[in-house]
């Protein structure tokens, strides 16, 4: 009876991968650079701020508020939590019982957070 081939290292088969990762984006990277891929003419404009044909009006560089950033954070978080939230309700029946309660530990301290915020005032737009 001839013994079945033996099947490769799954070290060799991400070894092969990452090394054809690598060859198509340096072989891309070298494409274009042998075929001087790039802008037929530079335009005045290319060096400004914004290069959507608009002359920009003042500096590019203007301070904010940190609360701007507060927002923005507390936004992302709460962002966060929805895409958790949804694959756990499509699942809840066959996760059981206990998944209930682990989401409720987790909404939990993140409606504490969320009530912290607003008592600090971080939330107030001014």
């Amino acid at each position: 009876m001839p013994t079945p081939p033996m099947a490769p290292s799954p070290w060799l088969l991400i070894l092969v991968f990452l090394g054809l990762s690598a060859l198509i984006a340096f072989g891309t990277i070298f494409a274009a650079w042998a075929l001087r891929v790039r802008a037929k003419v530079d335009l005045p404009t290319k060096g400004l701020t914004y290069e959507c044909g608009e002359e920009p009006d003042g500096l590019a560089w203007l301070r904010f508020h940190p609360r701007y950033y507060v927002v923005a954070l507390v936004f992302v978080l709460f962002d966060v939590e929805a895409a958790f939230l949804f694959p756990w309700a499509l699942n809840l029946e066959a996760l059981g019982s206990l998944a209930l309660i682990e989401m409720g530990a987790f909404l939990g301290i993140l409606t504490l957070g969320w009530v912290y915020a607003l008592k600090k005032g971080a939330l107030k737009w001014q």
